[in-house]
């Protein structure tokens, strides 16, 4: 699915790179950043409000965020805004959720487009309105050649469907004779994902001290490294993300090898 933005997203200026010591160097590293954004409703619980009320705090939460990875130097924030499991909720947060999506794409794109922000949409198109199929897609038309910063908005995604939709994908290509059976390897498969062009993700975040993936970005999360944090979504920031970079720093990534060996490669 082409690329495009999210919720009520509404960005301040991005600031430049700054150095924060040991979350700067970590930063190096983790340039790829991914967010399972949780606890918008609980946290609207908690003082009595409907769950749109955190949904609308998540996204001030959203923009402090990306304020943060831009300052880190991180380079691409993949976010999970509406999973494929989410139309289940009642309807009338189902319209809330589209609702600020149409808001943001009518108001704030321009500005998202002037920031050097690259915004891209991942997910599946059948199933949600036609007319977001339609903004979406000229949201990243509008900023497909901005490099500032990438962000990806996990819209009506599931990473167990894309995976079905790559296979089928590639089985047509197969059947047509187009694509021979070795051309199939971990690199071309990613081909055929909706998160195809995305450099490899180093690091998801899960919020709320839930310590679960809920089907999302499993073949891209293969040597990721997790970070699962007791924070509510509409309470994170800057500071939330340094502890998760410094947490980052001090994992040995050795992607299978062993220790040694690593370090070896390493130097």
């Amino acid at each position: 699915m082409p690329p495009g933005p999210t919720d009520d997203l509404i960005v301040p200026p991005l600031a430049g790179a700054k150095t924060h010591d040991v979350t700067d160097q970590a930063a190096k590293h983790a340039l790829h950043v991914a967010i399972i954004m949780d606890g918008n409703g609980r946290w609207a619980k908690a003082r009595g409000q409907i769950r749109t009320f955190g949904h609308k705090a998540g996204v001030d939460a959203l923009k402090r965020t990306i304020t943060a990875a831009v300052d880190l130097g991180i380079t691409h924030l993949t976010v999970f805004a509406f999973s494929t499991e989410n139309w289940r909720r009642p309807e009338s947060e189902v319209s809330d959720l589209m609702g600020l999506l149409r808001a943001f794409i009518k108001s704030d794109l321009e500005r998202l487009r002037k920031e050097g922000v690259c915004v891209r949409i991942v997910g599946q198109e059948a199933g949600l309105p036609a007319d977001i199929v339609g903004m979406v897609n000229d949201a990243h038309e509008k900023t497909r050649d901005n490099s500032r910063f990438y962000l990806q908005v996990a819209l009506n995604y599931g990473a167990q469907a894309d995976i079905i939709e790559a296979v089928k994908a590639i089985a047509d290509q197969v059947k047509a004779g187009t694509l021979s059976q070795d051309e199939i390897t971990p690199d071309s498969f990613g081909g055929f994902l909706s998160t195809r062009g995305l450099p490899p993700l180093d690091l998801l975040i899960r919020t709320s001290g839930e310590h679960r993936l809920s089907n999302f970005l499993l073949w891209e999360a293969a040597y990721a490294e997790f970070v699962f944090q007791d924070i509510l979504w509409p309470d994170y920031g800057a500071e939330p993300l340094k502890a998760a970079l410094e947490v980052f720093a001090g994992r040995d990534r050795r992607f299978g090898a062993v220790e040694a060996a690593h370090a070896k490669h390493a130097t």
